[in-house]
C-alpha cells in the first residue's frame, strides 16, 4: 500500500540522478547482498528512515508485516513508490525527514538506516527519533560507510568533508564514527560486520558495518 504526505522539501535533482544510475551498480558489486543481510530475520512494522531509491525494498523478508519507508528528496520517492509496488511486502513510502518521523512513539518493532546517517545533519536527533519510535526490545539495523581507522584514508575522508564532498554527494561526509554515535545514542550493538566496500570502480574502498543494535 502506498501513502504518501508533504511534509518535507528537501532537493538534490542532480544528485538524486546520479545516484539512481550508480547505486545500481553498486547492487551488482555486492551492495544487494548486504541488503539482504541487513533485513534477514526481521518481524513486525518496519520503519526504513531514508529510503532513497527502495533498492532496500526487494530484500525485506515476508515475516514483515509492513514497511514504513520515509523519503525526502521527491525524485528518489517517486523511485521508491515503484519499487514499492513490485514487492511482496506491503511498503507505504511517506514524505518526511529523519529528523522528524511521521510515527507515533513505540509504534515500530524495528528500524533500518541504509546509507542515512552519513548525510544527516545531525546524527544525534535522528538517532533519537529512531529510538523514539521503537518499541522497548526493538532492533536498529544499520548499513553505513565510515571512517576509516587507517591513518592515510581517515584523512583523506577528512579532508573531503572539509571541502566539496558533501556538496557533490548530496551532503554525504565520508568520516563518520557512525558505531560511536549510535552506542551515545543508547543502543547496545550486539551484531557488527565490518568490510571495506567501493560502490563504483572509480572510487576506492571504504570502510562499510552493517549491524545490528537493541534499543534496550
Amino acid at each position: 500500500m502506498l501513502q504518501r504526505s508533504s511534509a518535507s522539501r528537501i532537493g538534490h535533482p542532480i544528485f538524486a540522478r546520479v545516484y539512481a544510475r550508480t547505486s545500481r551498480g553498486a547492487e551488482l558489486r555486492g551492495q544487494a547482498s548486504a541488503r539482504q543481510r541487513l533485513l534477514f530475520g526481521l518481524q513486525g512494522r518496519v520503519v526504513e528512515a531514508g529510503a532513497g531509491n527502495g533498492l532496500n525494498f526487494a530484500h525485506y523478508p515476508t515475516t514483515v508485516d509492513e514497511v514504513v519507508a520515509i523519503e525526502p528528496e521527491s525524485s528518489l520517492r517517486r523511485l521508491a513508490c515503484v519499487e514499492a509496488a513490485r514487492t511482496d511486502v506491503r511498503v507505504s513510502v511517506l514524505d518526511g525527514t529523519a529528523e522528524a518521523l511521521p510515527l507515533e512513539d513505540a509504534s515500530c518493532d524495528a528500524a533500518v538506516a541504509s546509507l542515512l546517517l552519513c548525510s544527516v545533519a545531525d546524527q544525534a536527533v535522528v538517532l533519537a527519533e529512531l529510538r523514539r519510535v521503537l518499541r522497548p526490545g526493538g532492533q536498529l539495523r544499520f548499513y553505513e560507510h565510515v571512517v576509516s581507522r587507517r591513518r592515510a584514508l581517515s584523512a583523506l575522508q577528512r579532508a573531503g568533508d572539509a571541502t566539496i564532498w558533501p556538496r557533490l554527494a548530496g551532503g554525504c561526509h565520508a568520516a563518520r564514527d557512525t558505531e560511536a554515535a549510535i552506542e551515545a545514542a543508547g543502543f547496545a550493538i550486539s551484531v557488527c560486520e565490518r568490510f571495506d566496500f567501493s560502490p563504483s570502480p572509480i572510487m576506492p574502498a571504504v570502510p562499510h558495518v552493517l549491524a545490528i543494535a537493541g534499543r534496550g
